[in-house]
């Protein structure tokens, strides 16, 4: 995913990409594997000065970590802090989007279908078989289908063995395609990208394997309807911005439910910049600066991504 944006950025005239990973110095240009195979590690105590210098000095920063771990909050703030202007969600948005039960909350008083959501521990009556997810996360995390009341104390110990801890969340399973769509988002509204379907395993764990794009017609506009709904019950987010829904079997969307937002590049952007003929790191800036949004151009074709890359199929 970082390898693909500095690839995109790095196409646009005029502009010097500089990327800083977690334990490597600074790194000109977008060549990823280079920099993993040929730099020494940066100590961590300097991380965030590093970080917040280079931020300071750039025109823009776009950060990408996981939400868990306060990682991608705690970066954000470092970058409003240090003066630096943020190509993506303000750390308010990313405080609550990171925050799965701050997120239910935000989209019901919106009056967006999501799931009912609530702590273990709480009196709750959602029915069974229910999903256990850690109230922050990220990349389904310690994930896990509840079958029964019977099994909850069990998967959440199992949750705790992979090491998360802290509030865990209970929502009722939908059943239904498991899908995403991605907006461009900017002071002259919203541009959503193509949506996907998501590939999750099926051992009850919803491990993401990736996905293929672009969805039928009729699904796509019900995901971009409800998506659209979704990120506009949260102010601050901007730049690239990913939602999680499942979509039912009735025609009408009346089954189709958010699941979560993701307040930054996701792994869709892999898939989606195979498809769109235009450069998506241009069309990001571009609604960020508030002009006309863009109009992109997509290919004919289904493309299958993974984290790992992409293939087309005819």
């Amino acid at each position: 995913m970082l390898s693909a944006a500095l690839e995109d950025f790095a196409r646009l005239p005029g502009l010097e990409t500089l990327s800083l990973l977690s334990d490597h110095p600074p790194s000109r240009g977008a060549s990823l594997p280079f920099l993993r195979s040929t730099t020494a590690p940066i100590h961590p105590q300097e991380f965030q000065a590093a970080f917040r210098d280079l931020a300071s000095n750039a025109d823009g920063t776009l950060v990408i970590a996981p939400e868990f771990d306060d990682l991608l909050y705690e970066r954000c703030r470092w970058v409003e802090k240090a003066g630096g202007r943020l190509l993506g969600p303000s750390s308010e948005a990313v405080r609550v989007a990171g925050d799965k039960l701050e997120t239910a909350r935000r989209l019901q008083a919106a009056s967006v279908p999501t799931p009912p959501c609530v702590r273990i521990g709480e009196h709750y009556d959602l029915g069974w078989p229910a999903v256990l997810k850690p109230r922050h996360g990220a990349g389904s995390q310690a994930t896990f289908l509840v079958r029964d009341r019977g099994a909850l104390a069990d998967t959440k110990t199992q949750a705790e063995a992979a090491g998360v801890f802290g509030d865990f969340l209970l929502q009722p399973f939908v059943p239904g395609l498991a899908c995403s769509v991605a907006f461009l988002l900017g002071p002259a509204g919203n541009l959503p990208l193509v949506p996907c379907r998501q590939d999750l395993s099926d051992d009850g764990r919803f491990h993401y394997l990736g996905g293929a794009l672009p969805l039928p017609r009729l699904l796509s506009e019900r995901a971009v309807r409800f998506g659209r709904r979704a990120v506009d019950a949260v102010p601050g987010l901007r730049g690239f911005v990913g939602v999680d829904l499942v979509l039912g079997e009735k025609d009408d969307g009346s089954e189709d439910w958010v699941i979560e937002i993701n307040p930054r590049l996701t792994t869709s952007y892999i898939g989606l910049r195979a498809l769109c003929q235009d450069n998506l790191a241009s069309a990001m800036l571009a609604a960020l600066q508030g002009g006309p949004l863009p109009r992109l151009k997509w290919q004919p074709g289904t493309i299958r991504f993974t984290a790992g890359g992409c293939e087309r199929e005819t």
